[in-house]
């Protein structure tokens, strides 16, 4: 099979278009025909060296898939109600840029009705993520005001979708007038430019002081310190990646006499239980409103498998409002 390959770390440059053996499905397991494959933040930084390949996984980069299944495990598959030939979206722990990948069964989802294999790819990581963390980690409930921090990501447009189709209030950051407006449209309450504002000082008078109760950060480093100050009492802050830096400094009697939780997670090693466990919360939760249009893939751009350096190059550049897929 043709699969994009990391030849060394370094710059999009690196990634080149190799062949590979065809994978064979394990227990539990089914291969999928890849037609579009998630382009996402774990992927670059694997690329670059920084995000080591859990035991066991492909170390091809990618992280979510859309396509058809092709063989796999009967008895797992009848369980879950699959079989080959079934259109599915799903989340991998590598491997997901190639022609063919493995999945667990219990990460695999049902593309939704009515949409692309294009779209179907856009969904799994930033889905999984958003609800692992915003939904059970800081457990935001509808009438709540949720933050997300980079509002026009792949996490933000969907971080958006769902906690507004929930019943929640959404305020969120970006980096520049026009994603703010992007975000916007998309359903958020309201858009702050943080090149051109405070956002701490931007949420206090937009919640009339009272803070918000769900932050989702995906900046740490010196936001922190100004998330802790803009939580509501009994706040919950939710890290997910570390862009601004691993170290903060906190007003920790601020975390006490507000009584805020910190919490934080990364997906890609958490064990396939955990993981189907989120699959199915989804399928129960959330796969409802896309087939009613209250939450619908973002997609920005699309490249060919063969221009993976492309996709990864405009990644970097922070210039995109949605997902980034190759397609197959």
């Amino acid at each position: 099979m043709k699969a994009v390959e990391i030849t060394s770390y370094g710059g999009p440059e690196v990634l080149r278009l190799g062949a590979r053996p065809a994978p064979v499905d394990g227990p539990g397991e089914v291969v999928i025909r890849v037609s579009a494959s998630g382009v996402n933040r774990p992927d670059v930084l694997q690329r670059m060296g920084h995000y080591p390949v859990p035991p066991g996984a492909s170390d091809i980069p990618g992280l979510e898939v859309a396509g058809v299944i092709v063989s796999g495990d009967a008895k797992a598959m009848a369980a879950a109600g699959l079989k080959p030939g079934d259109r599915v979206c799903a989340l991998v722990a590598g491997g997901g840029y190639a022609e063919l990948c493995v999945a667990p069964v219990g990460q695999c989802l049902p593309v939704p009705e009515g949409l692309s294999d294009i779209e179907a790819a856009s969904l799994p990581e930033t889905f999984f993520t958003v609800w692992s963390n915003v939904f059970e980690r800081a457990g935001l409930q509808p009438g709540e005001t949720l933050l997300v921090q980079g509002g026009s990501s792949g996490i933000g447009v969907t971080a958006i979708q769902i906690a507004k189709a929930l019943g929640a209030t959404v305020l969120v950051t970006a980096g520049s007038d026009d994603k703010c407006a992007a975000c916007v449209a998309l359903g958020a309450d309201h858009a702050i430019n943080y090149k051109s504002s405070d956002f701490a000082e931007e949420v206090k008078r937009l919640t009339n002081g009272q803070g918000v109760n769900v932050i989702l950060d995906m900046v740490a480093g010196s936001y922190v310190a100004r998330e802790v100050e803009c939580l509501a009492e009994d706040g919950r802050l939710a890290i997910i990646a570390v862009q601004g830096g691993i170290k903060a400094e906190v007003n920790a009697g601020l975390v006490l006499r507000k009584r805020l939780t910190i919490t934080g997670s990364t997906l890609r090693p958490r064990s396939v239980e955990f993981k189907a466990a989120i699959a199915k919360a989804l399928k129960e939760k959330v796969w409802p409103l896309m087939a009613r249009g209250a939450v619908k893939p973002v997609i920005h751009s699309t490249f060919a498998a063969a221009d993976a350096a492309k996709a990864h190059a405009l990644m970097e550049s922070n210039s995109h409002i949605g997902k980034i897929v190759l397609t197959w």
